[in-house]
């Protein structure tokens, strides 16, 4: 069964907000996959609902979406304690109105989805719903089922749990710019020194495979290492003919890897004072289809 598409079921109050469910879901769960998958069954429960009883169908679509993520990131939890090497969020091709509004693109990045795995998923679900969306204490607490003051309690400890582990990175899109065409030049070229020369002093470097793609097991640390280890990858038999592209990924100016027209993978990063500090890179072929269209 799928999400109704004629011209009057467009006037329906689940498509009018079907964005902002999705914002919702996908930063509840860091999953394209799953956050699909959570409005597909909010539209089944929005149809068999009867809408009499419903004041306020906006409020009421985003308490179903953010219950069922919360149900869904709890079972996600057990699920990633087995996953295969270092996990990392779906990416997601954004553009400057894609995120609902500027303001909101860090909210999406995937720096900021990392540390979000890091809350506990109520934790999570009042970050989300109060620092990104607005929503008072009091919608919170209605949403969520739980007495106000529990809700504050709850919003000010994830307020200081993401504040304390956000990572610092520079603002200008021009100098963001500059860097992430070094590193394609240098990294195209095969120029250990060029990519070394871009790469802060503490930089780390993730790789989700999913243990369906050759990729680290482990995070690497350190300029020499993660620079090797990059251009090792781009030098192997199968990678000869990827393409980094650049493109907005999660917000942000980041890089495509691209075989044959199909994204193979994506890197995100940080740059902190004209360097690469921290690199995302997803390859897992189950975790792309944000980026693939």
């Amino acid at each position: 069964m799928t999400e109704p598409t004629t011209g009057q079921d467009r006037q329906d109050p689940y498509l009018e907000h079907r964005r902002l469910l999705f914002a919702t879901a996908y930063r509840m769960l860091g999953s394209v996959a799953d956050a699909e998958d959570v409005l597909q069954d909010a539209w089944l429960t929005w149809h068999r609902t009867d809408r009499s009883d419903v004041r306020d169908p906006r409020a009421y679509l985003v308490r179903t979406v953010t219950n069922l993520a919360l149900n869904r990131l709890t079972s996600a939890r057990a699920r990633r304690e087995k996953y295969v090497g270092p996990w990392l969020p779906e990416p997601l091709l954004t553009s400057p109105d894609a995120a609902e509004e500027t303001e909101m693109a860090d909210s999406v990045s995937t720096a900021m989805l990392v540390v979000l795995e890091t809350l506990t998923p109520i934790e999570r679900a009042v970050f989300v719903l109060r620092e990104v969306f607005g929503y008072s204490h009091a919608e919170i607490a209605e949403t969520l089922d739980r007495p106000e003051p529990a809700v504050r309690q709850i919003a000010h400890r994830a307020r200081e749990h993401v504040r304390a582990r956000r990572p610092r990175y520079d603002t200008d899109a021009g100098r963001r710019a500059e860097v992430t065409s070094r590193f394609i030049e240098a990294c195209a070229g095969g120029d250990l020194s060029a990519v070394l020369e871009l790469l802060a002093p503490d930089v780390t470097c993730w790789s989700d495979g999913g243990g369906k793609i050759t990729a680290a097991r482990r995070p690497l640390y350190g300029p020499d290492h993660v620079a090797r280890w990059i251009l090792g990858v781009l030098a192997k038999p199968q990678s000869r003919d990827v393409v980094m592209e650049r493109a907005e990924i999660n917000g942000e100016l980041g890089l495509l890897m691209v075989l044959g027209g199909t994204p193979v993978g994506a890197l995100t990063y940080d740059v902190v004072d004209g360097r690469i500090r921290n690199l995302r890179l997803q390859v897992n072929p189950d975790k792309l289809a944000g980026v693939r269209g």
